[in-house]
C-alpha cells in the first residue's frame, strides 16, 4: 500500500504541476483536461482546458491533483506535503523555489531534529514542509 497526496487547485493545476516537475525533478505522466472527458459537452466552455487529473511521478512517489470548480474549491489547510531531502543544499534550493510568490511559515533553518527544516505555502496555496534530517541524532 502507498499513500500519495491529491491536490485540488483553483484552476492553476497545469501551472502548478509543470512547476513541481521542474522544481522537484519529477515527470508528469498524465495531464488530462475536462475536454478529454466523455461528458465534455456538459462542461462549461471556460472550464474545458482545466485539469481533470494530473499525475507527477518523483522516483517511486506520486503526487496527483486536479482543478476544482470554483463552487467546490476550499482553501488547503490542516495538512502539508512533506518532502524528505537528503542534501542540505537541495533542501535550500527547493525551499527557495517554493517560496517565490508564496508565504514562508517557518524559515529554512537548523532544528534539534534536522539539519535543515522549513515550512512554506507556495504561490498555488499548497503548504509544504521541507526536511533534511542530516546525520543521525544520538
Amino acid at each position: 500500500m502507498k499513500l500519495n497526496p491529491y491536490l485540488t487547485l483553483d484552476g492553476q493545476c497545469e501551472a502548478a504541476f509543470t512547476f513541481y516537475a521542474q522544481c522537484l525533478g519529477g515527470k508528469i505522466e498524465m495531464m488530462l483536461t475536462f475536454k478529454d472527458a466523455p461528458s465534455a459537452e456538459n462542461i462549461p466552455a471556460h472550464w474545458l482546458d482545466k485539469i481533470m487529473h494530473a499525475r507527477l511521478v518523483l522516483g517511486d512517489q506520486v503526487l496527483m491533483g486536479s482543478d476544482s470548480p470554483p463552487q467546490f474549491q476550499e482553501p488547503m489547510k490542516g495538512f502539508s506535503v512533506s518532502l524528505a531531502v537528503d542534501e542540505p543544499a537541495e533542501a535550500e534550493r527547493i525551499f527557495q523555489a517554493l517560496e517565490k510568490g508564496g508565504t514562508v511559515r517557518m524559515p529554512m533553518q537548523q532544528t534539534f531534529w534536522a539539519e535543515r527544516f522549513g515550512m512554506v505555502t507556495d504561490r498555488f496555496g499548497v503548504p509544504w514542509m521541507i526536511n533534511c534530517q542530516g546525520p543521525a541524532q544520538v
